[in-house]
């Protein structure tokens, strides 16, 4: 298996820290807002990292935090006359609606800032007594001239760094010895929560986060650690300097960035109007569709939402999902695994592994899905019909890829008796060359919000999108 690693520019043969093991720390979102699709894409890729992970055997450690205090999080709930802490809880109870949604597996944990200012404050103590912080009127910043090697993940020289730095001035600049500096540690101000600390009274930083946390959760060293290409500078590259400056070890061996969300070609932004939640989307699309157009792209490319994108999900979603119907209703001749069935199955498999393999294409890996759906499809249709055991493999494997894509997943509704009963009126007119009431029944199906489809196979009745 080779992965691409933002820190090498160039893919690698991935090898974990410990034998058959990989731990994998995800950024996770500051909640202040529902998800968004830019975070929806980064949840769907690590998601389906780990499962294919899993799917090859290793033993899997998923850690993804919340940032549940920062400037917005107080702002917004100020506004709302509410804790800052009761608003991040309503906004991680609307996550999980959401990730759910799209099929996101939870973390094995999901640490929340709030809950471990404790191991914050001890690895601020330590980049103070190594040299690498200093107190400020309150608040600990981080000398990022200290640290050798400061640049080497997003490529950017100290010189251009400091020059972009010193043309931004703020009220924090007054603080600090160098422009380039960060905060670990920001003195309370007037109305926002805080927390007691040896610098005062106060919060942590938002890059300290997730170096104390995935520390303390995983260990010096992460196998995979990523997220949204947004993140390479300066969030990731702060992470590193602050936890190899603390422990001395190299804090990920493999870094992975998820590309860019484009709306109708345009970069997805506020300022722009076109900010798209995960909420809205779904309420016209389904969650189903916006997972499938999240991964029909390999994870480093920039992807472009649009209307025509999200309704080709669709129809994609729908192709998947009526292979799986016919597969189980189909009406099988008796018999053991053909020849035939097996070489398709062997083929489609390792097609996908390949797929997976390679930097976890997940465009080719849907590609192989969809081969698989074509094979099942020619074998169930044609004349010398598919065997029990030849369906049985095919329906192994398709549950194998599905099971790592996690593409079609949404419970289909159960058809009510009145509609059974009308399809079954419709045949009995059909049968007795009755058309004009076998129409009239059809537009009466429809008319009660379901959709009939004929096909070789037999009659399959759905719900309507």
């Amino acid at each position: 298996m080779k992965i691409y690693n933002t820190l090498s520019r160039q893919k690698e043969e991935f090898t974990p820290v410990k034998p058959g093991r990989v731990s994998i720390y995800a950024c996770g979102p500051t909640v202040y807002n529902l998800v968004h699709l830019g975070n929806a894409r980064a949840l769907c890729v690590f998601d389906t990292m780990r499962r294919y992970l899993k799917y090859c055997g290793y033993k899997v450690k998923f850690v993804q935090n919340f940032t549940d205090v920062d400037d917005r999080i107080i702002r917004l709930a100020n506004e709302k006359g509410i804790t800052p802490l009761e608003y991040s809880e309503s906004m991680i109870d609307e996550y999980f609606a959401d990730a759910h949604g799209l099929n996101v597996q939870d973390a094995d944990i999901h640490p929340k800032v709030t809950d471990n200012i404790d191991i914050i404050i001890e690895i601020i103590e330590v980049l103070i007594k190594k040299g690498f912080a200093y107190e400020s009127k309150g608040d600990v910043y981080f000398a990022a001239e200290k640290f050798d090697g400061y640049g080497k993940l997003s490529r950017n020289s100290l010189e251009d760094l400091k020059e972009g730095a010193s043309n931004r001035l703020d009220d924090e600049s007054a603080k600090k010895r160098n422009p380039l500096d960060f905060a670990l540690w920001k003195a309370v101000k007037e109305g926002e929560v805080f927390w007691e600390s040896p610098f005062g009274k106060g919060r942590p930083g938002w890059h300290i986060e997730c170096s104390a946390m995935s520390r303390h959760y995983i260990g010096d060293t992460i196998d995979i650690h990523g997220g949204g290409a947004d993140l390479i500078f300066p969030h990731h590259e702060n992470e590193i300097a602050q936890s190899e400056a603390a422990t001395g070890c190299e804090l990920a061996k493999f870094w992975v960035h998820n590309g860019m969300l484009n709306i109708d070609n345009v970069k997805m932004s506020k300022s722009k109007n076109n900010f798209f939640l995960v909420r809205q989307a779904s309420e016209k699309f389904g969650y189903e569709p916006l997972r499938f157009m999240l991964l029909s792209a390999h994870y480093r490319s920039q992807m472009n939402y649009t209307a025509d994108v999200l309704e080709s999900a669709v129809k994609s979603v729908e192709r998947l999902r009526n292979c799986m119907t016919l597969m189980k209703s189909i009406k099988t001749k008796d018999g053991g695994l053909s020849e035939t069935a097996r070489a398709v199955v062997e083929k489609r498999r390792d097609q996908f592994i390949a797929a997976m393999d390679d930097d976890f294409n997940t465009a080719d890996a849907i590609a192989a899905m969809f081969e698989l759906v074509r094979d099942i499809n020619s074998a169930i249709t044609a004349e010398s019909s598919a065997t029990s055991a030849d369906l049985t493999e095919y329906n192994k494997l398709f549950d194998e890829i599905n099971g790592v894509l996690g593409l079609v997943y949404v419970e289909e509704d159960t058809i009510p008796d009145e509609i059974a009963e009308l399809v079954e009126k419709r045949a009995v007119a059909k049968k007795n060359k009755d058309y004009a009431s076998a129409d009239s029944i059809r537009d009466e199906i429809t008319a009660k919000g379901y959709v009939l489809e004929e096909t070789r196979q037999g009659v399959n009745i759905k719900r309507k999108v």
